[in-house]
């Protein structure tokens, strides 16, 4: 039915789908009945690399501004840091994934704030300043 409904003829639907079973069964009804391709599947390794790659790069840049800031102005610098840091790896990151570098910037950025400032919330309710 899966290739009568992608436009073949009964006969040669049938055909098909004897030959692809015939061949490997188990890929065939994985690819056609559940969508699951080699191509499309996960890769644990590669989202693990590129993951611990992009949280030691989004540390970096806040642990520079700490690093090289003026005492005064810890709390501004390394939060202006943050923000564009997030806005550049945003874009970096939607760049090499072939997306909107603008939509994706905006949107690390703005869920990355977000979580800044839930995270600042919880710590005021235990009291905690910086």
């Amino acid at each position: 039915q899966i290739y009568i409904q992608r436009g073949l003829e009964p006969e040669l639907a049938h055909e098909v789908a004897v030959q692809l079973s015939a061949h490997d069964a188990l890929s065939a009804h994985a690819r056609d009945e559940i969508g699951i391709h080699e191509n499309t599947s996960a890769k644990p390794l590669e989202a693990a690399g590129s993951s611990a790659l992009a949280f030691s790069l989004g540390a970096l840049f806040p642990m520079l501004a700490i690093l090289l800031s003026p005492q005064g102005y810890l709390t501004q610098s390394v939060a202006l840091t943050g923000v564009l840091s997030l806005f550049g790896l945003g874009a970096l990151s939607s760049y090499f994934s072939g997306t909107s570098m603008w939509t994706g910037a905006f949107r690390v950025t703005l869920w990355g704030i977000f979580a800044m400032l839930f995270a600042s919330w919880i710590g005021s309710l235990f009291n905690v300043h910086v």
